[in-house]
Formats: C-alpha cells, sequence, structure tokens
C-alpha cells in the first residue's frame, strides 16, 4: 500500500485523492511553519501539484486551514473513544478515559491542537468543521450525562460538570504542551496517565 510519503513524492494522485493529499500536505506544512507563515501554494508544493490545484477544493488557505482542523476534531474525538474502549466499563471510568485521550491526541499533535481552538485566524462558516467539533464536545457531554444521569444534564449541575472536565483535560493539555508541568509530569506520556486520571476524578468530585 502506498504511503502519504511516497504518494507525495510519486506527484501524482489517483481521482478524488487531491483534496485528502492536500489536507495531509498542509498539517506537514502547519508542523513546520505555524498558523501565521501556512501558505497555500507550500501546501500544494508539498502535496506534488500545481499552486493552482487547490482551487479545485478550497478557495483559500483559510479553507484549507478549516479542513486541517476539522480532520484534527476527527483525531480528537477517536483518541478518546480509544480511551475508552481500553479503559473499565463503569461509567466514571469511561468519562476518565475520554479526558486521557483528549490529552494525549494534544501532546502528540500540539500544532494541530493550537490550529484547532486558536484564535490567530478568522475561521469560516465550515459545515464540517462544525460538526467534527460537535462530534468532539460531545464524546465529553455524553460521558457525564451517563455517569450523572440525563435529567442532570436538563440544568446547570450536568454541564458544570462537562465545564469542569474539559476545562481541566484542555488546561492540563495546554501546560504541558508549553513545559510548565514538568514539575509533576515525567517525559512519556504514560507516565504521566495516572495524574490525568486523578485530574478528571477532582474535576468530577462534588
Amino acid at each position: 500500500m502506498a504511503t502519504r510519503e511516497t504518494k507525495r513524492k510519486s506527484g501524482s494522485y489517483h481521482h478524488g485523492d487531491l483534496r485528502a493529499a492536500l489536507v495531509a500536505a498542509a498539517e506537514e506544512e502547519l508542523i513546520e511553519k505555524g498558523v501565521d507563515a501556512f501558505s497555500l501554494r507550500g501546501a500544494a508544493k508539498r502535496a506534488g501539484v500545481s499552486h493552482a490545484a487547490p482551487a479545485h477544493h478550497f478557495k483559500d488557505a483559510n479553507a484549507l486551514l478549516d479542513a486541517l482542523a476539522a480532520e484534527g476534531f476527527r483525531r480528537l474525538t477517536e483518541a478518546m473513544r480509544e480511551e475508552q474502549a481500553s479503559a473499565a466499563q463503569d461509567k466514571q471510568s469511561h468519562i476518565i478515559g475520554a479526558g486521557v485521550g483528549y490529552v494525549r491526541f494534544a501532546i502528540e499533535n500540539p500544532q494541530l491542537l493550537q490550529l484547532m481552538f486558536g484564535t490567530s485566524r478568522n475561521k469560516g462558516d465550515d459545515t464540517e468543521l462544525r460538526r467534527q467539533g460537535e462530534a468532539a464536545f460531545s464524546v465529553l457531554v455524553n460521558g457525564v450525562g451517563a455517569l450523572r444521569g440525563r435529567d442532570a444534564m436538563k440544568g446547570q449541575e450536568g454541564w458544570r460538570d462537562v465545564a469542569a472536565c474539559w476545562a481541566m483535560v484542555h488546561g492540563y493539555a495546554q501546560l504541558a504542551i508549553a513545559g510548565k508541568m514538568t514539575f509533576v509530569t515525567g517525559l512519556e506520556f504514560e507516565e504521566q496517565r495516572n495524574l490525568i486520571e486523578d485530574l478528571v476524578k477532582r474535576a468530577l468530585s462534588r
């Protein structure tokens, strides 16, 4: 099976692969240059296509970044669900697993996380970005709803638990990415797992 790298080097794509190739190339461009120096031309060059080719799918660089952010939220959802699947199947472990998956994704994809939640650019009204963002958020909401009961989500208490969990894992992730959590974390993610689990428990304690 051809890898992304070999497909990119070949300079040719089968019909229907161009959009995916550009999104993959956009991630490489983002990681190397950041949002401020990101360019549609640079992503096209990495994908091995002409600078005019992206116009078939994206009207400008911002539209391509929206598509990359949507892919980021899809992978975030996948990471949370993977951790949930491997966790103990009681309700508390389920929401803790989502938190662990959230932080793991963030640490493995720091530039992508900043794109997804950053405010340094004007996000377009992209339907897929909105859909994938809502899907990721629903993992936390459904986890809290299962733990607290659906009636809790009809009032403020359940939503405050969602806010507490989200703030805890996102805040931890941002601090870890910035290298500000070295006083409690090890270098490897597995060394941080127990701490993240404890922090989510603390967010839910009341």
